[in-house]
Order: C-alpha cells, then sequence, then structure tokens
C-alpha cells in the first residue's frame, strides 16, 4: 500500500500581494515587490491623537483640531468623535514605537513645557 499526496505550488508569475485590511498608519509600497511602509500623513494624525489624548482632551476636542487641521479619514470624511474612538484599538497597537521615537521625546518636551508654564 502507498499514500501519495500531492500539494498546489504558488504560481510564480503571480503577483505578490499584501495580505488583508493595511493598518492605520501604513500603506503598500509602490514599488515591487508589495509591502508595507509608514504613510507620513496618517503616522502624524496617530502622533497627534495620541498627544491629544494624554492631554485628557475629550474625543470632540480631538476631532475638532484634526479637522481644523485638515485631516481627513481614510474615506475622506471629517474627523468625529466615533472615528477618533475606533482609532483606540491602533493607537494600542502601535504606543509603544510612537513612544520610542526621537519625535515624541520632542513633543513630550514640549508638553511638559505648557503644563509647566
Amino acid at each position: 500500500m502507498a499514500v501519495e499526496w500531492e500539494r498546489e505550488l504558488p504560481d510564480e508569475t503571480a503577483e505578490p500581494s499584501v495580505p488583508g485590511e493595511v493598518p492605520f498608519g501604513l500603506q503598500v509600497a509602490p514599488d515591487p515587490p508589495p509591502r508595507l511602509e509608514e504613510n507620513p500623513t496618517e503616522r502624524e494624525i496617530l502622533f497627534l491623537i495620541m498627544e491629544l489624548t494624554i492631554q485628557d482632551g475629550p474625543y470632540s476636542a480631538i476631532a475638532d483640531e484634526l479637522n481644523r487641521r485638515g485631516y481627513r479619514t481614510r474615506h475622506g470624511l471629517r474627523w468625529s468623535p466615533i472615528s477618533v474612538f475606533q482609532m483606540l484599538p491602533r493607537l494600542i497597537e502601535v504606543g509603544p514605537k510612537i513612544f520610542a521615537t526621537e519625535e515624541w521625546q520632542q513633543r513630550r518636551q514640549k508638553l511638559a513645557k505648557l503644563g509647566a508654564g
């Protein structure tokens, strides 16, 4: 008795793709092979939401500030308290990376000066 097992090999000619939904703050790189890279605008939005959240800003004030600065959601809509709230899981995910950046350290110093002043 013998058992023969066959499996399909990936199509070598098929274009590789990035699976699933692209997380906020990232984008698919324009050059092959497909990979994720930072989206500068969305990265700034994440930093700003984090900064305003730490200042104990209500979601409505955070949404107002994002809209005042001309930022829009991925769907091109104005920010609302609900859309800001929906970003919290992503902020929790990227928070450690944000806090480790030099840019965050500089922002933190500015926040400390504003708090002391």
